[in-house]
């Protein structure tokens, strides 16, 4: 099982990260520079307030877009101050082949409201970054459409923690083969009560004992990832990460459970939906469009809700960081140190709540899908 485990995961890293990689085509006139690549996200809670005292020194503080710059992605990771650790670009030009360069190389400063950078790449485009996003040029300074495949911050994030689950569960193996019946120690002490939980909790009394194994794999690869996904964010100082709060992460999270729900569903299953029996006609030609767009709801339903619950606990602590520097700029230095301390509290209270939220939105997940997958595999009752 541990082998299907970690497969699981590198199929979740292709196909999550895909979207992420490849969905900025650029048309010839350049109306959608977003997204992905907006401007260069602000990092983690504790650097995020130094960030916005300094915009505050020189103009008024706009809490929003503080906010905001924190919850896009980016193509650098912060840490404190100036400190930064730029990622790859790649840029694929038509007809002229790829450019790949660091973040970092991009001269100029792109935050101001018109401000630009600039870079030049071997292809000869030249690719110029301001507040609306990135945008390609030739020589002769005609747009030209390329195709995104960067490395962003929330992609990194992913890939790390994919790579350290990984890490852990072929040591986790390794431990089991090499001291089989023994009790277990140090990091798979640890992790043995999650593995059983969702085994014994979700999978076996919902899909059966038999059914839950052939599931078992992706329950399990979707509930640590999202788990990890969750703390990474969660950990100060190290770039301000947001992979379960991207709506593109999430999509193909649910995606997956939709692709999985549908392709296992049995002859009960789609019977019900597309023809259920001993429902008057009349009735039928209400109820079975609402069965097919509740196919359709219930991914819809597991993406906004991971998406939500965890951006929204970054946006409460962000919103109590921001109104030190809103007191300090309306009621003065005293106001902005009496409301910090408040605020200060306030978020250590939300960080904790949030550690729990992390495996509360994991098992919410791994729970519903689950559901989903009972429903479809389900044999009839006669």
């Amino acid at each position: 099982m541990i082998k299907r485990i970690i497969a699981n995961f590198i199929c979740t890293a292709i196909v999550v990260c895909a979207p992420l990689l490849a969905v900025a085509q650029h048309d010839a006139h350049g109306e959608s520079h977003e997204a992905i690549h907006a401007e260069d996200a602000h990092t983690d809670h504790g650097d995020q307030a130094e960030h916005a005292h300094d915009e505050s020194n020189d103009e008024s503080f706009n809490a929003g877009k503080f906010i905001a710059h924190h919850l896009a992605d980016a193509n650098e990771i912060h840490f404190w101050g100036d400190r930064h650790v730029s990622l790859p670009m790649i840029m694929y030009v038509e007809g002229k082949g790829i450019d790949v360069f660091m973040s970092s190389e991009f001269h100029g400063d792109s935050h101001g409201a018109h401000a630009a950078a600039t870079y030049t790449g071997a292809t000869g485009t030249v690719y110029t970054k301001d507040h609306h996003g990135i945008s390609a040029h030739d020589e002769n300074g005609a747009e030209v459409s390329y195709i995104d495949f960067s490395i962003t911050k929330s992609v990194f994030g992913m890939f790390l923690i994919l790579t350290l689950l990984m890490i852990v569960f072929i040591r986790m193996a390794r431990s089991y083969a090499k001291h089989p019946g023994q009790a277990p120690t140090g990091l798979v002490n640890f992790l043995e009560p999650l593995v059983l939980f969702v085994r014994d909790e979700i999978a076996a009394p919902i899909l059966g004992k038999d059914r839950s194994k052939r599931f078992m794999p992706f329950l399990l690869s979707m509930f640590f990832f999202i788990v990890g996904c969750n703390l990474l964010g969660l950990v100060p100082f190290i770039g301000g990460f947001n992979v379960t709060g991207t709506v593109g992460v999430t999509i193909v999270l649910a995606g997956l459970v939709f692709i999985l729900t549908t392709f296992h569903g049995n002859k009960h299953y789609w019977g019900h939906l597309v023809w259920p029996p001993g429902v008057p006609l009349p009735i039928k030609f209400i109820l079975v469009p609402i069965e097919l767009f509740g196919i359709l709801l219930k991914p819809t339903v597991l993406m906004i809700r991971l998406t939500a619950n965890i951006s929204a606990g970054h946006i409460i602590i962000l919103s109590f960081a921001s109104l030190i520097f809103i007191f300090n700029q309306n009621f003065g230095a005293g106001a902005g140190y009496g409301i910090g301390i408040f605020s200060t509290l306030f978020m250590i209270f939300i960080y904790c709540l949030e550690l729990l939220v992390a495996f509360v939105q994991a098992y919410v997940f791994t729970l519903l899908a689950a559901i989903y997958f009972s429903e479809a595999t389900q044999e009839a009752h006669h």
